[in-house]
């Protein structure tokens, strides 16, 4: 309150103490508002709370809204690895080598390719002691033939595919360099002999043409069925775990590598059901495999007829 005094000494009071006044209303009468809609909002929140609860524990799921990222496991350091291209065929080539005893493999070669793969392991001083394939391909030849005249490896192919190799392997077998070895999974239905390997001790397999990313080998040539195929893939390697990263035979939009987690989640055909699933292969309509007539026959003794001229 503004003491009675003389006039000039009320308006110098009033000139003080109304600016202030004004500006400090509005400031108070905002935090008001603030505060009073936080107090709405609180209440609402409250409300919606203990309606859900009210209706018991199974009304409501509780999710986490942030997605779960797929954490690999390393490699050990003695485990060598390299994943090589055939543009024609879109064929993936694998070289697994062991840095303690300077053994390696090759998976999937192709014949055009086998000298390239074969230099590659002599510059990592690698010895290449068996060349490898996931089954009897039909979209090329392939190498072990001349990297077995380049190096003199062993050729290992399924006893179930009907083709010579000088190792013919089952399910439950383990291929062996140095300190890694490879399971054998039998996961037929592209063809016959189609086989998975796995290593466990590196979190990898490789699929063939079995499971290839976010897709499937055909089911429609060469003993294909799609109901085998769907419990091969489902039996044999959507159990193993889910951090396990798959490397295909094929891929023909530039992707290289898939996890178990990510085909369980996001592969058009086989998150079907079978029923769904041998429909949809059914009716893919594919072209006939270029290769094929030329292929197949050279495959049968593992490329050893078809090696290229020096």
């Amino acid at each position: 309150m503004i003491p009675d005094t003389d006039y000039s000494t009320t308006v110098k009071a009033y000139k003080i103490w109304m600016p202030m006044i004004t500006y400090c209303f509005p400031i108070s009468i905002t935090l008001h508002r603030i505060r009073r809609h936080r107090s709405i909002m609180l209440i609402q929140s409250l409300k919606v709370i203990r309606r859900v609860l009210s209706r018991g524990p199974n009304s409501i799921q509780l999710r986490n809204t942030m997605s779960t990222v797929t954490r690999f496991q390393p490699c050990t350091q003695n485990f060598i690895f390299r994943q090589l291209f055939d543009a024609t065929s879109s064929t993936y080539t694998y070289l697994l080598g062991d840095a303690d005893s300077a053994e390696c493999i090759l998976i999937d070669p192709v014949v055009e390719h086998a000298k390239r793969d074969f230099q590659l392991t002599k510059d990592l001083n690698l010895k290449l002691v068996y060349a490898v394939n996931t089954h009897m391909h039909a979209d090329h030849i392939t190498g072990t033939g001349y990297l077995k005249k380049l190096s003199g490896c062993k050729s290992v192919i399924s006893r179930q595919s009907g083709a010579q190799a000088d190792v013919l392997i089952e399910e439950n077998d383990f291929i062996t360099f140095g300190n890694q070895r490879l399971k054998v999974l039998s996961t037929p239905g592209h063809t016959n002999g189609c086989c998975s390997y796995y290593s466990e001790q590196q979190g990898i397999a490789f699929t063939g043409d079995a499971l290839l990313i976010r897709g499937c080998g055909r089911t429609d040539f060469q003993e294909g069925n799609s109901e085998t195929l769907y419990r091969s893939v489902h039996d044999k390697i959507f159990t193993l775990p889910d951090n396990t990263r798959l490397y295909p035979a094929h891929d023909y939009k530039g992707l290289m590598v898939t996890s178990v987690d990510e085909e369980k989640r996001l592969n058009p055909r086989l998150t079907k059901t079978m029923e769904e699933f041998v429909k949809i292969m059914d009716n893919l309509n594919l072209a006939y495999p270029a290769q094929i007539d030329k292929a197949l026959p050279a495959n049968k003794v593992c490329g050893l007829y078809d090696i290229p001229p020096e």
